[in-house]
């Protein structure tokens, strides 16, 4: 039995870890045929990349078929799973999402704030084509989106295309698992979490370690111990005593973005001016990942990935498909329809939850009500996000503004005129949509 996995950017630097993902699950995931797709400004990089898979596969005697194109809708042929790992505009638009808030005193980040909502605008509509074009070519096949900002994303594929079989993950679970397991000295495996929220706005209402709640535990050792809780993207300023006994909830390091706004906008100012933007820092590191990735005697993912942010996306991605295909039934946290298991939320709201994984999608866990303590900011976000979604598919320069004053980091009439403004010109090439002449006064 044929089993195709296609890889929309797959000239990507995370790629070879989405590669070793799938060679180590061979056994139980046995994956015929793998695809990577690019545009042809990464057509270089794609190369390089396609070279560095063929020799893992090749050293993992593995039978696997491995090539790369650029041609998307020939490689979707057959598909039984597309994996979406782009960056539209590449890091010269995460740039300027990061450096024009920051020049005017706002949160400048990639999946947050005037960043977030402008990465959005610029991947939906592209992301809406791609599921266009899956329903058509391989309607079967699963779309594992880990495009951020994955939560928006996911929704805007599932409420305005035709494919249904959308699903996205995130790392922060992931990590957020990981973490805790370290704090309480324990293997990851054996650590449960219970999630509330939507992507890079979801907190941890329970932590079970095989089966016993240890909530308070690790909640204590929080307060107590000043332990470093986050990837590598995002410097953690620690949370205040007060904060976690008075929430009683395990936060996720996005969190800091609107609970610590003064404290990271300083820490981030700082930042860039001395070193310039978290992009710059990244494109530096992409550069030295793929002078490695082109060593002709390299043929395993090399351990330096592990230092870019978004590390270890593509492993939950393997895992979550590894599950589809076996029809496994275990629990994994994915971006899927609410369908009620956060009551308070509509039903066609995507979240960031637990789900059952089954071959038919993921079946969400209740968790019941939200806690009052987040309730509110967690409406404020939810209608925050669909309204960045209307924005993208219209390209209504109101609806874009209304996008930008909603958003807990902008949260101001005249600069948000003044963010949307500027940022419209600096993408203009990638947002067709928007008319970028009808400014309002």
């Amino acid at each position: 039995m044929s089993l195709k996995v296609v890889i929309i950017g797959g000239g990507s630097s995370y790629t070879p870890e989405i590669i070793e993902g799938i060679i180590r699950r061979h056994d139980t995931f046995p994956v015929s045929e793998i695809v990577l797709v690019d545009i042809e400004a990464g057509k270089e990089k794609l190369e390089i990349i396609g070279n560095l898979a063929l020799r893992m596969v090749e050293k993992a005697k593995k039978s696997i078929n491995l090539s790369w194109t650029l041609d998307r809708k020939e490689a979707l042929q057959h598909a039984d799973f597309v994996s979406t790992q782009i960056r539209v505009g590449g890091l010269a638009a995460r740039e300027k999402d990061e450096r024009i808030p920051l020049s005017h005193g706002f949160i400048g980040q990639e999946t947050n704030g005037a960043g977030g909502i402008f990465k959005a605008f610029r991947t939906i509509p592209v992301l809406l084509e791609l599921a266009n074009d899956v329903h058509e070519i391989c309607p079967d096949a699963w779309i594992i989106n880990f495009t951020n900002p994955a939560g928006i994303v996911t929704e805007a594929l599932l409420k305005h295309s035709p494919h249904q079989k959308v699903i996205g993950v995130c790392n922060i679970p992931f990590n957020m698992r990981h973490s805790t397991a370290e704090i309480l000295n324990v293997r990851p495996e054996d650590v449960k979490i219970e999630f509330i929220g939507m992507n890079h706005f979801v907190f941890g209402k329970k932590v079970y370690v095989n089966g016993e709640d240890q909530t308070q535990e690790v909640l204590t050792k929080l307060a107590n111990e000043g332990l470093d809780y986050s990837p590598a993207n995002i410097v953690n300023l620690g949370w205040s005593k007060t904060f976690i006994e008075a929430t009683g909830l395990l936060s996720n390091p996005y969190h800091q973005y609107y609970f610590q706004t003064k404290d990271v906008l300083d820490k981030d100012v700082k930042a860039f001016e001395e070193n310039g933007t978290r992009a710059e820092v990244v494109q530096q590191l992409e550069t030295s990942l793929f002078d490695l990735y082109k060593n002709p005697e390299l043929n395993e993912k090399p351990k330096e990935l592990e230092s870019r942010g978004g590390a270890f996306y593509s492993d939950v991605a393997c895992s979550l498909m590894n599950s589809l295909y076996n029809d496994s039934e275990d629990i994994q946290t994915v971006n899927t329809m609410n369908n009620g298991a956060i009551p308070d939320l509509p039903d066609h709201a995507v979240i960031e939850v637990n789900s059952v994984i089954t071959k038919h999608g993921p079946r969400p866990i209740s968790s019941g009500p939200l806690p009052d303590t987040v309730k509110g900011i967690i409406y404020q976000m939810k209608a925050f996000e669909e309204l960045v979604i209307r924005a993208s598919i219209t390209g209504n320069y109101h609806d874009a503004y209304t996008a930008m004053v909603m958003n807990p980091l902008i949260a101001d009439e005249r600069g948000s005129k003044v963010l949307l403004d500027e940022l419209l010109e600096a993408h203009n090439n990638y947002l067709p949509q928007f008319n970028t002449g009808g400014k309002a006064e």
